[in-house]
């Protein structure tokens, strides 16, 4: 009794969370190892998982890890794991999303377990059911969005988003599409897109961030992906959705979200600073050890456009400069027309009702 508890215990001890989070963003193989999914589905599953899922797949295999005893127990390890992978994470939102999700799950599943042992097997079988299932959430919001898609449609996306290139990809096999995606400084992730739907023959045209509002006339309706979807039905995305959404509402352009229900987030942001990744230094003013404004480092003389010559290098951000700005921001509900997901097309109003009674039991 007292050897099978220290094995139990050393197990735990020795397991990395954000390692074994890691190595199932980075590494199909190891899911196929580690039985969690089934062989059919390992083929399509490189590039596939996000964060959420991830997240739920390292918490199940930190049960089967734990030294728990009680149910008490349990929640706290798992918690412990959930904070360990916040802490490690610059942008843990929709990370956040995954471990709420499969804690609420832990602590509500109906059970009739003999032993604590057996509940722990029941919990780890049901993850696993979960994350297989989870692989087919995109191609379920792809075949919804695709009847919101008429023939010759003109779309403006932002950024790189798996679902909305799954989404974008299947339209192209049956209808007729082109695309407007925003170049999505300071990565530059629309440039992936773009290359991805050109390659696909999909006719495709970059967007500078500071023309949306120029696009915008052009379009029928605009698709974004999503970090997370919170209590309110509000959005957080890559940064430069929210400007895009006030854009298209002004201009009287549908605004659709895409959204893998584990992405629903019991958050409630009322501005850009309830975010979690809103930190002191996000647009701050550079300040010297005096306290006054310090004095930017100079770059050269700016040269009137007239005595500019092929040589002269196009001004860029620095790293210190990018890293005083946001990742990603909110997007309100009512900026939002529909959030299309596994679960249904939603309105705003839809997904906070969706949300109360996911976490409700």
């Amino acid at each position: 009794m007292e050897a099978n508890t220290l094995t139990s215990a050393c197990s735990a001890v020795s397991f990395d969370i954000y390692e074994t989070f890691a190595s199932f963003m980075k590494d199909e193989e190891v899911l196929l190892h580690s039985a969690i999914i089934p062989l059919y589905c390992v083929s399509s599953y490189r590039d596939q998982i996000s964060a959420p899922l991830a997240a739920i797949l390292a918490l199940t295999k930190l049960i089967e890890t734990s030294g728990a005893g009680t149910m008490f127990e349990l929640v706290k390890a798992l918690n412990d794991g959930a904070e360990a992978l916040k802490a490690s994470n610059s942008n843990p939102i929709s990370l956040n999303a995954g471990c709420e999700l499969f804690i609420a799950f832990v602590t509500l599943l109906p059970h009739d377990s003999a032993s604590f042992s057996d509940l722990k097997l029941e919990l780890v079988r049901q993850g696993q059911k979960y994350a297989a299932e989870a692989l087919t959430y995109r191609d379920k919001i792809a075949n919804l969005a695709l009847g919101f898609i008429k023939d010759d449609s003109v779309i403006l996306t932002h950024s790189y988003s798996r679902v909305v290139m799954k989404t974008l990809l299947r339209a192209h096999e049956r209808k007729r599409i082109s695309v407007y995606v925003t170049e999505a400084r300071p990565r530059g992730l629309g440039l992936r897109t773009y290359e991805e739907l050109t390659a696909a023959g999909i006719p495709c045209t970059v967007v500078l961030d500071s023309a949306v509002s120029y696009v915008m006339d052009k379009v029928d309706f605009v698709l974004v992906g999503s970090e997370a979807v919170v209590e309110s039905g509000g959005l957080i995305n890559a940064v430069g959705s929210n400007q895009i959404a006030i854009i298209a509402q002004a201009a009287n352009i549908p605004f659709y979200a895409l959204a893998e229900s584990y992405k629903f987030h019991r958050l409630f942001p009322l501005s850009q600073d309830d975010l979690p990744t809103h930190k002191p230094n996000i647009l701050s003013f550079p300040l010297s050890s005096a306290g006054n404004v310090a004095t930017p480092p100079s770059t050269g003389a700016i040269k009137p456009a007239h005595e500019r010559d092929s040589n002269d290098k196009v001004r860029q951000m620095t790293a210190e400069q990018i890293a005083c700005n946001p990742g990603v921001d909110y997007t309100r509900p009512d900026l939002i027309t529909l959030v299309f997901s596994d679960v249904g097309s939603l309105t705003p109003e839809g997904v906070s009702q969706y949300l109360v009674g996911m976490f409700a039991g």
